[in-house]
Formats: C-alpha cells, structure tokens, sequence
C-alpha cells in the first residue's frame, strides 16, 4: 500500500458515543517521499554508528542501568508523574509518602524494561510478552487496580473526564483480539519486506490508537520502540530510548499521532518519528563518548592516587556505574569491607571529587556520583 492511501480507520457506533475503529495493518507499505527516504537513510546510519560504538565499548552493560533509568523517568514523566532521577535511585523509605506512588511507577518501568529484555530470549516481541510486561509496569503504585498483564474488557478513553467530552476514544474492547493479532502478525512478519524503522513507527502509532490497557498505554507503547530494535537486532544492546524526544516535543508527538486519524497522514508521522530516531541515536553516541572519556579518565588520574586501596577503589568505583548513589552499608555490600573501611574509601572518593555527599547530615549520609548523573540530566543541543 502506498503511505498515501492509508486510511486510518473510521468510528463506529458505542453506546452514546462513537469510538474510533483502525484499519489492520498487516500488510506492506511503500512511498514516494523523499523526505522519508533521507530521514530513513540518515535514521539506519546514526543506528549503525551507535551500534557499533557499543560493540567496541567492554563494558558497555555497566552503563545500560542508567540509560533505562532515565527512560523510566521520562517516559513516565510524560504520563504526569514528577519523579527525577536522583530521587529514582534511592531506596523507598528514603522518597517522601506523597512522591511515593510516583517512584514505584518509575521503579516499575525499570523492572519492566529489564524483564523484558530477559524474556526476548526467549520469546518473540508478542502478546504475550506485552501483557507480561504490563504486568510489571502496574504490579503497584496507582495503576495497581487497573488489571495488570490483561487487556481491557471495557470502554476506555483519552483526555476528559468522561466519554462524553473525551479527546479520543480507543475500539471497542469487542475489537481488540482482531487488532491485536494483527499488530503481533505485523510485528513479526518477515514476509512483508518494509525497513524496521518503519515497521515500528507504524507499529507504535497503532499500539496507541488501540489502547488496549486500562492504564498504562504510553509507557508500554514507548517501551515497544526499544523492545523492537533489541527483538529485530537493530541494537544488540538497549541503548536508544526515544521518550526524550516525545517528552521535548510533546504537543508534535500527540499532535502527530493525532493528525494519522484525523487527516490520514501517516507520512508526517513516520518523518517525525524517524527524526527522534536521528536525534536520540546522536545524542546517545555523544552520552556513551562523554561517559566513556569520563571513565577513563578517573581511572588514570584519581583512582591510582588512592594507593594500596586502588584496586579497591577501581572495583567500587565501576559500581558506580550501575549505583551512582550509595550509601555506606552499599559501599560495604559491594566491596565487602567493614563498615569503617567503608567509611574510609568513602573519604577517599569525596577527596578525589568522585562522590559528593547529598544530604548534609552526619549519619545516614548519602553519596552520589555527581559527575555521571550530570551527563544524563544534561539537554541535547
């Protein structure tokens, strides 16, 4: 089907309202754009360039944590929850009670994300494995009661408060079966030959239109994104997260996925979903280098200062890594020390400029990796 000719879908009938029924996609698609074209050709070579500074980079899994963690945060963000990432690495005891429903969601979309690219291992990207994932999404915070790991079984809808003033309204619970396999059969069609970034805009763009959870539906419909490039061995690792992008252009975004229904335009949505590609894939090249040269440069000019407690000091400092934000009994559990030898390579670490105390308190004292946070806290250019 040329991209011109797609028709979104049409409303049906629910009880006194009218819900939007899509089109199957299951089929193939071509285009006489240009535009796509060069987007697509830049988007496939910024991947290819992230994809290979990953395989060159040893220890490339020690920065994966955090790159999810900021997704989390983001993606979550966009949903309306206020959690940063500081706050998302800390234990829950230490999050004030009326943030807590928000670091539980936070916390959960790690969980999800890293179960998830477990289970792709195993399973292909399906339903199956969606429901699981949402099942870990909602498992607590407020989407608790929204029947996690199943499909809805009744009308939902998107913006007011009510059917009756709602911006849009999802299909029929009654249609999602029909919707759903065929989303799956499109997603892993190998017989329809169309490039994967373009699968997956068209497949992001249906997930949202057929909602098909109660709670939850734009978490996991960005999740997806990542999910596919790992499942398609786009990326062999997990590192290109979109919802940076979706979060800086968020009317677009909406705006966009709003104008495929409404206008049957699914060309402006592919070029604007394939200039996030380009945009995230740069600025996680540029993340990776700035990381890497961060790394690298502790090892050779701090951590050998520290002495015979070097070779401890490297093996807790690559922790870090994964936990930028420590306390002294994580410091002991990680390096195996006494609590006072803990306390020690702790000082040594905040001589150095490594770890900067966050709290001001003398006991129950936290340390954070201040200059690797800053580098996922940082605006793109």
């Amino acid at each position: 089907m040329d991209i011109r000719d797609f028709r979104a879908g049409s409303y049906r009938k629910g009880y006194q309202y009218q819900y939007f029924l899509p089109e199957k996609i299951n089929h193939s698609f071509f285009w006489t754009d240009e535009a796509i074209n060069e987007l697509l050709e830049k988007a496939s070579l910024k991947l290819g360039e992230l994809n290979s500074f990953s395989r060159f980079i040893p220890d490339t899994d020690m920065f994966i944590l955090m790159h999810v963690v900021k997704e989390a945060v983001i993606s979550s963000r966009i949903e309306g929850t206020q959690t940063n990432i500081e706050e998302a690495l800390i234990e829950e005891k230490e999050i004030t009670p009326e943030k807590r429903d928000d670091w539980k969601e936070v916390n959960n979309y790690v969980a999800a994300m890293n179960s998830a690219i477990e289970e792709l291992k195993t399973l292909p990207l399906s339903n199956r494995l969606i429901k699981n994932t949402h099942k870990t999404l909602l498992s607590s915070g407020r989407g608790f009661s929204k029947n996690p790991g199943e499909f809805r079984v009744s009308q939902n809808w998107i913006g007011g408060a009510s059917l009756s003033d709602a911006v849009f309204i999802p299909p029929s619970h009654a249609e999602l079966p029909d919707l759903l396999s065929d989303l799956e059969l499109f997603i892993n069609n190998h017989d329809i030959k169309i490039p994967h970034l373009i699968r997956i805009a068209v497949a992001h763009y249906q997930f949202e239109t057929i909602h098909p959870f109660l709670d939850g539906n734009g978490r996991i419909g960005r999740l997806l994104i990542t999910l596919y490039f790992v499942a398609s061995g786009i990326l062999k690792k997990p590192l290109l997260y979109i919802s940076a992008f979706f979060e800086r252009n968020k009317m677009l975004y909406y705006d966009n996925l709003t104008f495929v229904r409404t206008k049957n335009d699914l060309a402006q949505w592919v070029k604007f979903f394939l200039t996030g590609v380009i945009q995230t894939a740069e600025n996680s090249v540029t993340t990776l280098k700035k990381i890497t040269d961060l790394k690298s440069s502790i090892e050779k000019e701090r951590i050998i200062l520290m002495g015979k407690r070097a070779k401890q000091g490297l093996d807790f400092f690559h922790s870090l890594f994964k936990k930028p934000i420590v306390a002294i009994k994580d410091v002991q559990a990680i390096t195996g020390l006494s609590y006072k030898a803990a306390n020690s390579l702790v000082n040594m670490f905040i001589e150095q400029r490594i770890l900067t105390e966050t709290t001001g308190y003398q006991r129950n004292r936290i340390f954070m990796f201040d200059e690797y946070m800053k580098l996922f806290n940082e605006k793109p250019l």
